[in-house]
């Protein structure tokens, strides 16, 4: 089968680990597999038997040229060009990632022209715009009558609900590769692995560096990638050097990740939101335990396959006698109405309602939800203050036992066997097969609800509260 694989770009990060995978085991099982993307991090890894090519008009807007003159019909000719140039011929079936996210404001339209030339397609989604993410939404309707698929049990239940029939949906967790950490060295490394993009929550991670044990540090291996995020990290590395916080960056840019894992205690993530999550799963394969911010939905899949996480919490309570209440919910109030109007939807009238229940209902209130500066002023009475920290830890106990928090050897040895079992590249590759066969020979009819799937991701009470100090 000739497959095309699709994406904006290929730089590290999950996404691109995903493609990779996908191509070199495709590429291995006899498949003739062409990748395309806008560009490409030099420090990618290879591809093995699988091509890879640059189409450059498929870079996010923010990284094409202003003025090329580019429309969706330029674009769509660009990547049939790169087929036909490669093959002779079109392939038999596209296969786009994250294509619901305005990253590309003409691939929405490209992908129209391919469908109507006649190319079966597959829409894998890792991200939603509709998850608060106004700016990535595509105002125009999603492609109809084209398979999706999507990486964890939520996202299929929301797509299902929204108007997708079951035969043209399909769920395809990526496979995770295993790590094998270099051994023998000084374990003394929180590690998190992760591009430290503003979704993953990295003043968290700050915060917990001064509950770890003296003489530990808080690891992050990469830096972000898109230019709307540099601004925030340069400010938690301004923060961490001004209170000479234990806190390492840009790990990854000096050392593999396979020595970074064996100078680990073990792995940690404060992430918010994630598509797969690759950061629960993966530390187990290199003999690390996880510890950290719990995100339910995709916890729940994992367990369903058996692996276990006791080191996980579900929220960091801040006592509310630290925070701005009156001001938190002046905000609360206007950044929902800024969110829904982004998307245009008025907000219902229970959402404020729901809101203000939740805030003055509580004792505290999560860390992970408030803005950068809430949370900035927050570390800094923390790291000043020898009383505030016993206030927090009074509220949230299990941060007095990070150093106990992670699993033994025998529970890290069963957790890695099972994902290992239910991820690894086997049934992977199983799965995809099995969804492209479905994706050349089964034509559909089916829409997704725009309205329907904004309503299931919008929920008051995960928004975030982003700038909650100040407009």
């Amino acid at each position: 089968m000739r497959i095309a694989i699709i994406n904006y770009h290929l730089i590290r990060g999950g996404v691109s680990s995903v493609i990779r995978n996908q191509a070199r085991a495709l590429a291995d099982s006899g498949d003739a597999v062409l990748v395309l993307a806008g560009e490409v991090e030099r420090s990618i890894p290879d591809f093995g038997r699988a091509t890879l090519e640059i189409v450059p008009t498929l870079r996010s807007d923010s990284r094409r040229p202003s003025g090329g003159g580019e429309t969706c019909e330029s674009l769509a000719g660009d990547l049939i060009a790169a087929m036909e140039k490669h093959w002779g011929a079109l392939p038999d079936l596209v296969h786009f990632h994250n294509p619901l996210l305005r990253k590309n404001s003409l691939l929405n339209g490209a992908m129209r022209v391919l469908k109507d030339r006649g190319i079966p397609l597959l829409l894998q989604v890792h991200d939603f715009a509709e998850e608060f993410r106004p700016d990535l939404y595509v105002t125009e309707p999603y492609l109809e009558d084209v398979h999706y698929a999507v990486v964890n049990g939520r996202d299929f239940s929301f797509l299902r609900r929204a108007g997708l029939v079951p035969e043209g949906l399909h769920l395809l967790p990526p496979s995770v590769t295993p790590v094998e950490a270099v051994e023998g060295r000084a374990r003394t490394r929180y590690l998190y692995p992760v591009r430290a993009s503003s979704r993953k929550n990295i003043g968290e991670a700050l915060l917990l560096s001064l509950f770890i044990p003296s003489g530990c540090t808080i690891g992050l291996t990469l830096p972000p990638a898109s230019p709307r995020d540099h601004s925030a990290y340069a400010h938690w590395k301004d923060l961490a050097s001004r209170y000479s916080l234990p806190v390492e960056f840009d790990l990854g840019e000096r050392e593999t990740l396979p020595e970074l894992f064996g100078s680990s205690v073990c792995s940690i993530t404060t992430s918010a939101k994630e598509g797969f999550g690759f950061s629960f799963l993966e530390p187990w394969t290199a003999g690390r335990a996880v510890i950290g911010r719990r995100i339910d939905h995709l916890c729940r899949d994992f367990e369903r396959a058996g692996v276990s996480f006791s080191g996980l919490y579900s929220s960091i309570d801040i006592p509310v006698v630290y925070l701005p209440v009156p001001l938190m919910r002046h905000k609360m109030e206007a950044a929902l109405e800024r969110i829904y109007r982004a998307y245009d939807f008025a907000p219902p009238p229970f959402a404020v309602k729901m809101l203000d229940d939740d805030l003055v209902s509580r004792s505290g209130f999560d860390f992970g939800r408030l803005g950068e500066d809430l949370q900035t002023e927050m570390i800094e009475t923390l790291a000043a203050n020898a009383a505030a920290r016993e206030d927090l830890s009074a509220a949230n106990p299990f941060l007095t036992r990070i150093a106990e928090l992670h699993e033994g050897e025998e529970s890290i040895a069963l957790n890695k066997e099972r994902i290992l079992a239910a991820y690894s590249l086997p049934p992977a590759l199983m799965r995809l097969k099995s969804a492209y066969r479905s994706v050349v020979e089964r034509p559909l009819r089916h829409r997704i609800s725009k309205s329907v799937l904004l309503e299931l991701f919008l929920d008051p009470l995960k928004m975030p509260i982003a700038g909650v100090a100040g407009d």
